[in-house]
């Protein structure tokens, strides 16, 4: 895995000069870009979401853009329109933000259903339809989603059928005291985000992120560990707290990331820690507990820890 491992380490290296900590946070946002794949950014004000996800793009020589969702936000400002082009009398398409690599969707729980919706098939086709014409996204889109977990007035959450196209749910917590006293310090020192092209982040070679995803392939897994997998997915259908389990396309998606943290330890095979470690950010978002469950206090991450407890290891 020498290409995955190289991409993780300059990636960390980085991103390490602009977010302090968060080294969890910054391999899962490499992880998603490493599968393909979308993800839920979960976390309270100022805790640098958008400063990762721009530091990550600009690290990785990707396109950039930034949607901020409101209630009135409609379905063409995210993926563009047909305009009538009087000098010449015909329409041409007017490209909105979707056509990029790395689109930040902010607090996305706040823009309505439909507007939401508009994204489902940008993020499983990569491709939008506009007055029944497709267009093509690149190849690299990946849609990064913020939510904020405690506002929940003026707020649509997001239903099932388009949490379970996310691939990650990320949670982002407080830095460590430590970590914060780093923070402050760096601000003191000059610091500043807004001013993020002023601070040399040296580019990833283009050829790296490519000849990593290929590398994943090559990967050993042994054929009881596609067991395994399977059956912590089905086990969050019968669990006695959950009322929804997790679907076919988590199995896929818990297998595809276990297998890229796996690479980014710098490993060509799969252990069934691998699969533990990518349980809780692919499974959280695709179960829903019980009323009872919830009036007990019991949160998705502790229903999933008990069910990785309860699945039996392959040896």
């Amino acid at each position: 895995m020498e290409h995955l491992s190289a991409l993780a380490k300059q990636v960390r290296a980085e991103l390490g000069k602009v977010i302090v900590g968060q080294s969890e946070i910054v391999d899962q946002l490499l992880v998603v870009l490493t599968c393909g794949g979308h993800a839920v950014i979960e976390g309270v004000p100022g805790l640098a979401k958008t400063l990762a996800v721009k530091s990550l793009a600009r690290v990785c020589g990707l396109g950039f853009q930034r949607v901020q969702c409101t209630a009135d936000l409609m379905p063409a400002d995210i993926t563009g329109t047909n305009v009538f082009n009087l000098s010449s009398g015909t329409f041409s398409l007017h490209p909105g933000p979707v056509f990029t690599d790395l689109l930040l969707v902010d607090e996305i729980n706040r823009t309505a259903p439909r507007t939401q919706a508009a994204l489902l098939e940008a993020m499983e086709e990569r491709q939008v339809t506009i007055d029944g014409t497709r267009h093509p996204l690149s190849d690299d889109f990946t849609v990064l989603a913020t939510q904020n977990p405690v506002e929940f007035e003026g707020t649509y959450p997001l239903p099932e059928a388009q949490l379970d196209r996310f691939l990650l749910k990320i949670r982002i917590t407080y830095p460590s005291a430590q970590e914060e006293v780093e923070i402050v310090s760096r601000y003191d020192k000059g610091f500043d985000p807004r001013r993020l092209d002023e601070i040399v982040l040296n580019p990833l070679d283009p050829s790296l992120l490519p000849a990593a995803r290929n590398e994943i392939e090559s990967l050993k897994v042994e054929p009881a560990l596609y067991a395994y997998v399977v059956a912590l997915v089905r086990r969050t259908r019968d669990w006695p707290a959950i009322s929804l389990g997790a679907s076919p396309r988590a199995a896929i998606g818990l297998f595809h990331v276990a297998r890229v943290l796996a690479g980014m330890d710098g490993r060509d095979y799969l252990l069934p820690d691998d699969v533990k470690a990518a349980a809780l950010p692919v499974l959280r978002h695709r179960i829903i507990l019980k009323p009872e469950a919830d009036l007990e206090g019991l949160t998705p991450d502790q229903v999933i820890q008990q069910v990785l407890s309860a699945v039996e290891v392959p040896k």
